[in-house]
């Protein structure tokens, strides 16, 4: 089935009920970012950048959206012949099904499809990150190290560090101790939820993780203390480039100014591992006599007469005449009408702001969404 050295799994199942309404009717993954991606696109460009070309995604929560956006890989070049993008939702068999009931259970359900290609090394992603990596290198790395097991990681600020997987180090960057989200960290090295796993390793682990009944079956909490409480050769991988966990309201609308920036960390316009995604084609957008932009992404379709500023706009939407829209984020095909005011607010797909309206404002502490 092609050369399948090493095959990865995406996680792409997750709620994401911290994303409020923006979640409502989609998985996070599949939730909009920078006017033309969805969230999703991110992992499965870096996939295509690093010859990873048989992925599998694990859907479960809304998957109606984000199946039809797949597709079969194409829009990322993953539609090789014996290898390519495969959905892979729970299902039923002769013993029964579950919903995926963690991390490490949503793989282990999913034994066979791996079996069938028999990868050497197992990558593990999640699909709701964003930033630029290329996992060849990190697959070097453990091939280096003789690694069972390695974990890419980044520093963190100081008071984010308890929200992350703490690992701590050897001088060789071998992880002597992990800590799942612990009160008093040790270090700011959080685990990026990126695993490079030898598959006969991973693929043992998970036998033994789905044997116990006390077990979250997560890879935080339980597979990863497991395997180094049996010596398991596992190692950091030091990560320097941009990566947001886009999780929360606050992350995901920061991530999103953050393309805004003048001299922003994370380039869309560069043409190094470009950011490939599966939109559809619209008209040229269209700036009326009135319009004044400034400082924003504008993407295809839209009609813009009124005054826009620090925001991303998605395709196909609509401006209207003496509207203002300032510090916001606008998803695909919503209407502002006339005279509506929206600042430091994020409006939903499809949303209609009526004539006059106002939404949110830059004096507030919160971030309006409208979905």
């Amino acid at each position: 089935m092609g050369n399948n050295e090493c095959i990865a799994m995406l996680l792409a199942g997750g709620q994401g009920s911290r994303l409020k309404d923006l979640t409502k009717n989609n998985a996070k993954p599949g939730v909009m970012f920078g006017g033309k991606y969805r969230i999703i696109d991110f992992s499965l460009s870096n996939c295509f950048h690093s010859d990873i070309y048989t992925v599998g995604v694990l859907t479960q929560y809304k998957p109606l959206l984000l199946n039809r956006y797949i597709g079969n890989g194409s829009a990322w070049a993953l539609d090789k012949l014996g290898q390519g993008v495969s959905i892979l939702p729970p299902y039923m068999d002769t013993k029964g099904g579950n919903w995926y009931l963690g991390t490490a259970d949503a793989i282990y359900q999913n034994l066979e499809f791996i079996d069938m290609y028999d990868p050497e090394y197992v990558l593990i992603l999640s699909g709701d990150h964003i930033y630029k990596m290329d996992y060849s290198l990190m697959l070097c790395y453990a091939k280096e190290k003789d690694a069972d097991l390695a974990i890419a990681v980044m520093e963190v600020d100081w008071n984010d560090a308890s929200r992350f997987g703490i690992t701590n180090v050897d001088e060789d960057m071998k992880i002597v101790e992990f800590e799942e989200k612990p009160e008093n960290p040790k270090n700011n090295m959080a685990s990026m939820g990126i695993y490079i796993f030898k598959w006969s390793i991973l693929r043992e682990a998970l036998l033994k993780d789905a044997g116990n009944d006390n077990s979250d079956h997560d890879f935080g909490k339980n597979v990863i203390p497991m395997l180094l409480n049996e010596g398991k050769n596992i190692y950091s991988y030091l990560f320097e480039g941009y990566w947001r966990d886009v999780g929360t309201i606050d992350s995901y609308y920061k991530a999103n100014m953050d393309l805004l920036e003048e001299n922003s960390e994370f380039d869309l316009f560069s043409s190094e591992m470009r950011v490939y995604s599966n939109n559809e084609t619209w008209r040229p957008h269209y700036m009326g006599e009135g319009a004044d932009v400034n400082n924003s992404l504008i993407c295809d379709g839209c009609t813009i007469e009124g005054y826009v500023k620090n925001s991303v706009i998605s395709y196909n939407v609509t401006i209207g005449s003496n509207s203002i829209v300032k510090d916001s984020i606008i998803f695909n095909n919503a209407v502002i009408e006339e005279g509506a005011v929206i600042e430091k607010a994020i409006i939903g797909e499809n949303m209609r702001i009526v004539k006059g309206s106002r939404i949110g404002s830059l004096d507030s502490d919160e971030i309006t969404v409208i979905a």
